[in-house]
């Protein structure tokens, strides 16, 4: 599996799809899977939603719950889930091997079952595309339309698209290529929403969120956005570093190497804006070290736009249910503990496999201080997650974290700049089986990547370099399965 598609909570259900190759472990054949869930946490996996043919694969897209039945596929009574997805047609089809169009499928029982549209493709690019792909739509409520996003993806460039029936689309705008731009990359999966600024509708911003590969900010694919306006018909950044500056100084959703294809979800109750993503790089995603599966998703995250120094940045944090999934189990405190230099191993009663932990340390002289965690008690395994004093940067070193050398490119150090002029520091860690997500400065600096680590690596170990570190709080909260 890849990256998430069409997202949506509907009658009291989460609804994810997904691309997957429903044959075999390994990228080909693609189709949309499907899963369903109640709280983002147990998930359901359901048929395949949309299978490929002989004629076509079935690339990343979008559903909408059409309301209104603006698309006269359903009835006022019973309207349509209606999907949106990237058609990649083979020999045999109408089009030529390779060419890739916008197509259009619906489901009148909330999602078990689809239909495939009388017109297919509902878009196509003049003259025909092998990169015109992954359609986002949402409802423009401003001027009484839907609005579609998509890539023609080695321009780079978004292509903004409008209808009022979802079949028959008219061109508005083009955005980029913009920013950063490297020969070979590709843009992907690209999100266009509305958030306001610091919690005040009042001060609503759009935000562009994109898929990039190669030239992610931890190489291979990585999550990008932009913020800025749009008015119905053209999305216009604002901030945007000069041309030719260094991806760093572009707005990562992630800072780590394994977070890309990020989507919003539809249809929340709440209006809460929730974001899903891929775990996985492309650079080595065919090699990692998982059988009989391969593939997996970022945990759900809220997303919020915040004021940061001085301008806004996209900020995640866990979704309410892991939260209270965190929150309903005992949790380990360990505050107050002081290292000098050296490390120190926690107790047996903080092993575990799967584990929040929510930390504050105050560093007092010393050049560097975190964490090892899913580490093996001599402490020659572990990921480690630090804080660099002297360079001001939040490091996450995988390197010997467990298998590591299935892939020359699966990299080993991601670095993102976090000043912390006082030496105080704030972490929120979510430990998985193969995988650290890590939180700080209200969501705005995030490092997902995935480990490899061997069972037994069960251990979290402190630990402070020339100098004391004050862990003023450390809360560990296991969520290993057999606690349930």
């Amino acid at each position: 599996m890849n990256d998430p598609n069409g997202p949506f909570f509907h009658k009291g259900v989460y609804h994810l799809f997904y691309q997957y190759n429903p044959v075999a472990p390994e990228w080909g054949n693609m189709s949309w899977g499907h899963a369903t869930s109640t709280d983002l946490l147990h998930w359901h996996e359901q048929d395949v939603a949309l299978p490929f043919s002989a004629t076509k694969d079935i690339f990343s897209g979008t559903v909408v719950v059409d309301t209104h039945n603006t698309s006269g596929l359903g009835t006022p009574d019973n309207p349509p889930l209606v999907a949106l997805y990237t058609s990649v047609f083979k020999q045999g089809a109408p089009r030529a091997p390779g060419v890739q169009a916008q197509s259009l499928a619906y489901s009148l029982d909330d999602g078990r079952t689809w239909k495939p549209c009388q017109k297919d493709p509902v878009l196509t690019l003049s003259p025909d595309s092998l990169h015109f792909r992954d359609p986002g739509v949402f409802w423009y409520a401003p001027g009484g339309y839907w609005v579609m996003t998509t890539v023609v993806a080695n321009a780079p460039v978004v292509k903004l698209y409008k209808s009022s029936n979802l079949t028959d689309w008219t061109f508005l705008s083009d955005f980029g290529p913009a920013g950063f731009v490297r020969s070979g990359m590709l843009w992907e999966m690209p999100s266009l929403f509305p958030l306001p600024l610091d919690g005040n509708p009042a001060q609503q911003k759009w935000v562009l969120m994109l898929g990039v590969n190669p030239w992610g900010i931890a190489g291979g694919s990585g999550s990008l956005y932009f913020v800025g306006s749009f008015d119905g018909t053209t999305f216009r950044p604002e901030g945007l570093p000069p041309k030719g500056s260094d991806p760093a100084a572009h707005d990562w959703l992630d800072h780590g190497a394994d977070h890309y294809a990020a989507i919003p979800f539809a249809g929340l109750p709440d209006n809460t804006p929730l974001t899903i993503g891929w775990m996985g790089n492309w650079d080595y995603a065919a090699q990692v070290p998982t059988s009989p599966w391969k593939g997996q998703m970022t945990l759900p995250m809220d997303m919020a736009l915040r004021t940061i120094d001085g301008r806004p940045q996209l900020c995640l944090e866990p979704d309410r249910h892991y939260m209270a999934l965190v929150a309903a189990r005992p949790a380990l405190s360990f505050d107050g503990l002081q290292l000098s230099s050296g490390r120190h191993l926690l107790p047996d009663r903080a092993r575990g496999q799967v584990m929040d932990i929510d930390m504050s340390m105050h560093m007092h002289g010393a050049d560097r201080a975190g964490i090892f965690v899913r580490a093996t008690a001599d402490g020659r395994i572990g990921t480690s997650i630090a804080y660099d004093m002297k360079k001001h940067v939040l490091v996450i070193d995988r390197s010997h974290s467990g298998l590591t050398d299935f892939s020359p490119k699966f990299s080993q150090e991601h670095i993102v700049n976090m000043p912390a002029p006082t030496g105080e520091v704030s972490l929120h860690v979510i430990v998985d089986r193969n995988s650290v997500e890590v939180l700080s400065r209200n969501g705005s600096v995030v490092i997902t990547d995935l480990v490899f680590p061997p069972a037994d690596a069960d251990r979290i170990m402190a630990f402070s370099e020339n100098g004391m570190t004050e862990f003023r709080h450390m809360k560990i909260t296991l969520l290993d399965r057999d606690q349930e």
